[in-house]
């Protein structure tokens, strides 16, 4: 008669330990398992905190969200699966149908094209408008308005939104005021202290730095809007992976290095980039010929970012020359990674706005954006004078 075998389909308990570990465990379980039927009632009471169904909360989604908290200056943040999954939540969670928003003309395109072609099929209206320019924003505001949504700097021109008219404007107005914290990060303008009511964050992006984890980041003022935007996340299952939290956080860890290296290579590189004939302009918020300067420095003060844009003369031509001529620079739809990425905005983030609605941002064929990265700069001049010279 054989030996019976051990039994492994129940769950080995985890060895205690008098020690901790120095790094966060990951946890990436689907389900929790409660004493009894009046403990679960008390979590989802919340007369006592414990996880239930991975969907609705989890351990790394929680400890991400602490460290952007602090970030930010506020608490109970909100993990997601994806920097558009943090706005889909917001704007769903927060509008209803026959409201209007108001948003910025140059927000990132998913976003443009969810308030253009998403938001009127579900019965909400919006109205796209210069965020440079708050009497405009104040211009477009109806009785049916509820939220404005903006970003600091617009994706990918780089424009500075007149942060403080429209704070102003949406308290006078009793309107929910949603900054979009991405491109500049709370280090470069800390919007949740400067008045917004609501802060979204791509946390793929520069938080995260090195493009190998996809989640997004909702902070909400106001505690009811804070749990509507939450259940509408957890209903539409818009779930942040553990293994991704756990990544972004390791990346948190050298956000700070990486913030100031990643943004005086880009202070350093427009210049360089500036000085090029095959180049008709560049935008960067700290060089004194961008339109939105003084604004810059008002609002960011020393931290003007690590993004910077630039036009080609001639088209698609002259931008197949340049891609061509860098390819140790990852051309591709991204920012905020370690290594610098260079973006072609009319082939990728924007494609979904017509050759006219792209003109009217300026954004042309020979239009680039550049996520600049740690590198040495020597590296970053060599490979940007030889794409340059590569356009003729």
């Amino acid at each position: 008669m054989s030996e019976p075998r051990p039994n492994l389909v129940r769950r080995t308990p985890f060895p205690d330990s008098v020690s901790r570990a120095v790094v966060t465990p990951l946890q990436p379980s689907v389900v929790y398992a409660s004493p009894d039927p009046d403990a679960l009632d008390g979590q989802y009471e919340g007369r006592s905190h414990g996880y239930t169904y991975g969907r609705e909360g989890h351990p790394n989604a929680d400890v991400l969200a602490r460290m952007i908290d602090r970030m930010e200056g506020g608490e109970g943040g909100i993990i997601t699966g994806s920097g558009m999954s943090a706005v889909t939540a917001t704007l769903l969670g927060l509008l209803s149908q026959g409201d209007h928003i108001v948003g910025g003309n140059q927000l990132y395109g998913r976003s443009l094209r969810m308030m253009t072609q998403d938001l009127p099929r579900w019965g909400i209206d919006a109205t796209l408008v210069d965020p440079t320019d708050a009497a405009a924003m104040a211009a477009a505001i109806t009785p049916a308005t509820k939220l404005i949504l903006v970003e600091v700097v617009s994706n990918p021109t780089l424009r500075i939104a007149d942060m403080e008219g429209i704070e102003r404007l949406a308290r006078e107005r009793g309107l929910i005021l949603v900054v979009d914290n991405t491109f500049t990060t709370p280090y470069g303008f800390p919007a949740y202290t400067r008045g917004a009511d609501v802060v979204i964050h791509s946390v793929t992006k520069l938080l995260a730095g090195h493009s190998d984890v996809t989640l997004g980041y909702v902070l909400a003022r106001d505690a009811a809007q804070r749990k509507a935007i939450y259940d509408t996340n957890v209903t539409l299952g818009l779930t942040p992976s553990p293994w991704d939290c756990w990544m972004a956080e390791r990346g948190l860890y050298t956000f700070d290095m990486r913030f100031e290296r990643t943004q005086a290579n880009a202070a350093a590189l427009a210049e360089i980039v500036s000085t090029h004939e095959a180049v008709e302009r560049v935008l960067y918020p700290g060089r004194p010929d961008h339109p939105d300067h003084n604004r810059a420095g008002a609002l960011l003060g020393p931290n003007f970012g690590n993004m910077l844009s630039f036009r080609l003369h001639g088209g698609r031509e002259a931008a197949n020359a340049l891609t061509r001529a860098a390819p140790l620079v990852a051309f591709a739809p991204t920012l905020g990674d370690v290594g610098t990425t260079l973006s072609h905005p009319a082939s990728s983030s924007h494609r979904g706005l017509t050759p006219e609605g792209r003109a009217a941002l300026g954004i042309t064929e020979g239009f680039f954006r550049v996520s600049v990265g740690c590198e040495p700069l020597d590296l970053l001049t060599r490979d940007f004078t030889a794409a340059l010279d590569a356009v003729g």
